[in-house]
């Protein structure tokens, strides 16, 4: 039923609102990629059917046009490592670097990256960064060997020309639909922000948002994300019941780390710098530095101490 009403949304934004009123058609159409991103999310966690060729069919569309659906589900999987949440090198979704490479960066590089950390930046820059850093990492996870990034981008494909002639059968120019592809991946940053946090214990480091308004049902109540990584099987739709019936325990899970709504979130961060981008837990060499100190988190905890792995590019 959402997958239905997602692909009827954005076939009036392609077919009928550019005729009415092009920026409506543009908006319409972002929301519905988002969902539509949304809707691959659960089609990656098994729903709706048991089988996954099934999910994977239905939600086929590359209507970001960026985003290999295989090469999503295997890195948003690979994410779901619990243990590896937020590290710069095993969490495929982390926002953090490792401090060493961190202080390498070129000031202007350094300056985007922290712009990139505010809820602004993460909206309106976040595609671009986010884009190029999952390439980036496709061309080095081929190069070591992963023959599954091959597949996946020929199968992305069939999956792009189906949009890009549907597109070009529409009313809305190609370069309009780009807008609202792009409106459609800022959209999902929101979700995406602060999701996970830098913590000693794995388990403290997924939120809750507490929101049940319009994002919410966007990001198919992955608002409720401590919930989703405890129960990555529960549908989108059980989430806020699972969590209200649990609610004093998932609090206590993370830690804390909640937050009452997407205003809230709004109101703290739209201009102001959540993190750091280089990862606080990591002790590693810095130019001013160059040893770590032994009394550091490091030294506390040898889970969080992982240098870069052999032969991993930087």
């Amino acid at each position: 039923m959402m997958l239905a009403a997602c692909y009827s949304a954005l076939g009036v934004a392609l077919f009928a609102l550019p005729q009415l009123w092009l920026p409506l058609a543009i908006v319409v159409a972002g929301v519905a990629i988002a969902l539509h991103a949304s809707l691959q999310h659960e089609a990656i966690h098994g729903h709706p059917f048991a089988r996954g060729w099934l999910n994977a069919l239905i939600v086929s569309p590359a209507c970001t046009l960026v985003a290999p659906y295989a090469r999503f589900r295997a890195t948003h999987l690979a994410h779901h490592r619990d243990a590896n949440l937020t590290d710069p090198y095993d969490d495929p979704e982390s926002h953090y670097l490792d401090p060493a490479r961190w202080h390498t960066l070129p000031r202007p590089l350094q300056a985007l990256l922290l712009a990139n950390n505010t809820l602004l930046g993460r909206i309106t820059l976040g595609p671009t960064i986010g884009t190029v850093g999952f390439i980036l990492n496709e061309v080095r996870a081929y190069r070591a060997g992963d023959r599954g990034v091959l597949t996946g981008w020929l199968w992305h494909i069939p999956a792009v020309a189906v949009v890009i002639l549907v597109v070009a059968l529409s009313p809305m120019p190609l370069w309009a639909y780009l807008i609202a592809a792009y409106l459609g991946m800022g959209l999902l940053r929101i979700r995406t922000f602060l999701e996970h946090r830098v913590h000693v214990a794995a388990r403290a480091r997924t939120v809750i948002i507490e929101d049940k308004g319009p994002l919410a049902w966007l990001f198919l109540n992955n608002n409720y994300h401590v919930v989703h990584h405890m129960h990555p099987n529960v549908p989108w739709y059980l989430l806020p019941s699972l969590y209200r019936a649990n609610r004093a325990r998932y609090m206590a899970v993370n830690d804390g780390y909640v937050y009452r709504s997407y205003g809230e979130v709004f109101a703290r961060y739209f201009m102001t710098r959540k993190d750091p981008v280089a990862h606080p837990l990591m002790d590693a060499p810095i130019p001013d530095q160059p040893h770590a100190r032994p009394d550091g988190p490091a030294a506390r905890d040898p889970a969080i101490a992982r240098r870069q792995p052999e032969g991993r590019p930087a």
